[in-house]
């Protein structure tokens, strides 16, 4: 009955997985490109840190096009710059070379990362979108797992392993950009348009139980042309506080370090004494530990709620940065106690904000604002991804991994503050009854 909505969500989810296999890949290829470009800790955090510039720019960018040509039509533009990218990554002779096409990679993965939930979070009904906008976050872990395995797989294939690793991502960046011409556009994007025939078409097809004129009708109430035409309201009341909320939400889900661990795990487990390969593997469980647990934050976020979720997970994520911390800075690497702690991070990263910040920022902004809100709420992610990963490797050989780790346990605990004082529930309610809570 659903089949449709199903189809869409799972196509424009296919943006987060080339969104998690682009960011997740670079850590295998690290000692292999380390060694092919020589690089030294600052151009080596330079390599790591180019694409996200891009994720920057292209996260702060993608709202107003996604306004003027749709959501669906800008994320056929991220899947040819992700196998662009894939592609040009691969051949690389020179560290520039490499450098210009994972940043246009990063700007396929900024772009993606706005509006693949958003546009899934437009054709959702309410009840059941927090699940299926974490299917975007379903589909990143996936993607992310998936470049550790391919990594995993590769590494023994020569000197050219890490080329390999880079060209797999070809294949469903190709994949993506054909089946989204088989999804409808957004029927928000589409009233806005003032196309509300094709509106109403689309409702009905992924949601035929609904009432389709009062969803046209909400939806066409919501809706200011003058405030949807000028972004300079967004710095403005009702919305700057909207604004900034988001802008916080992105900083705090960086400095949980999730990002540093997911491009550097390999080599912080090599830095403890552990062999490539174990290093590798090491990482591959916490990349299905972060599959499972966001399985199990999808179950359960339309029950539960947005807000529960990112207090529970605040508080674990602190408890477990603090513990791999203390056990790093006293050297006690025997066994299993690294791993151990790393794995009860990640369970409640993906179970909490691994899920939930990407349901937030797509439904948390009003219609008339949206694409360009959910834009900066993005930016504010990427632009403190750039800083901790390009800062890593320079503070860890300055100041010493286990440093790094008790500030990513402060962040994380000042987070929990913020969660209750501040942040609104949205589990529930239509994107046009959000509106009238959140102004």
């Amino acid at each position: 009955m659903k089949q449709k909505l199903y189809l869409y969500t799972f196509v424009a989810a296919l943006g987060g997985l080339l969104f998690g296999f682009d960011t997740a890949v670079i850590s295998g290829t690290i000692p292999f490109i380390t060694n092919f470009f020589n690089l030294n800790n600052t151009l080596l955090g330079y390599a790591v840190s180019s694409a996200l510039i891009g994720c920057v720019i292209g996260a702060i960018s993608v709202g107003k096009p996604g306004d003027i040509f749709g959501r669906r039509t800008m994320l056929r533009v991220m899947a040819a710059l992700f196998f662009i990218s894939a592609i040009g990554t691969g051949l690389a002779n020179t560290l520039t070379i490499f450098v210009i096409f994972r940043f246009i990679g990063g700007l396929a993965v900024g772009g993606a990362s706005v509006l693949s939930p958003m546009y899934i979070s437009e054709i959702s009904p309410a009840k059941i979108r927090g699940r299926l906008v974490a299917t975007a976050q379903l589909a990143i872990v996936i993607g992310i797992l998936t470049a550790f395995f391919s990594d995993c797989l590769l590494v023994g294939t020569g000197e050219n392993n890490w080329r390999f690793m880079f060209l797999v991502e070809g294949i469903p960046a190709l994949l993506f950009f054909l089946l989204l011409f088989f999804v409808s556009r957004s029927p928000r994007w589409l009233v806005k348009m003032d196309r509300v025939d094709e509106a109403k078409s689309v409702i009905q097809s992924v949601n035929p139980n609904t009432d389709t004129e009062m969803v046209i009708k909400d939806i066409v109430q919501s809706i200011n042309k003058e405030i949807f035409a000028h972004s300079i309201v967004l710095f403005k009341k009702p919305y700057l506080r909207l604004v900034v909320m988001g802008i916080v939400v992105g900083m705090f889900n960086q400095l949980t370090g999730i990002n540093t661990i997911m491009y550097y795990a390999p080599s912080i487990f090599k830095s403890a004494g552990f062999t490539d390969d174990s290093a590798l593997m090491q990482t591959v469980m916490i990349g299905v530990t972060n599959l499972v647990f966001t399985i199990v934050a999808m179950s359960v976020i339309d029950k539960l709620g947005r807000k529960f979720l990112l207090i529970l997970g605040a508080c674990g994520m602190s408890i477990f940065l603090g513990l791999f911390a203390i056990t790093y800075l006293k050297e006690a690497f025997e066994g299993y106690l690294l791993l151990i702690y790393l794995i009860g991070f990640a369970a409640f990263f993906a179970s909490s904000q691994g899920v939930v910040i990407w349901v937030i920022l797509s439904e948390m902004f009003p219609n008339n604002i949206r694409a360009r809100a959910s834009s900066i709420g993005s930016f504010s992610v990427w632009f403190f991804n750039v800083i901790t990963s390009f800062l890593f490797p320079i503070a860890a050989g300055k100041f010493g991994i286990g440093y790094i780790f008790i500030f990513y346990s402060i962040t994380t605990a000042i987070s929990l503050f913020f969660f209750i004082k501040y942040l609104m529930e949205t589990k529930g309610k239509s994107l046009e009854e959000l509106e009238k809570v959140v102004l």
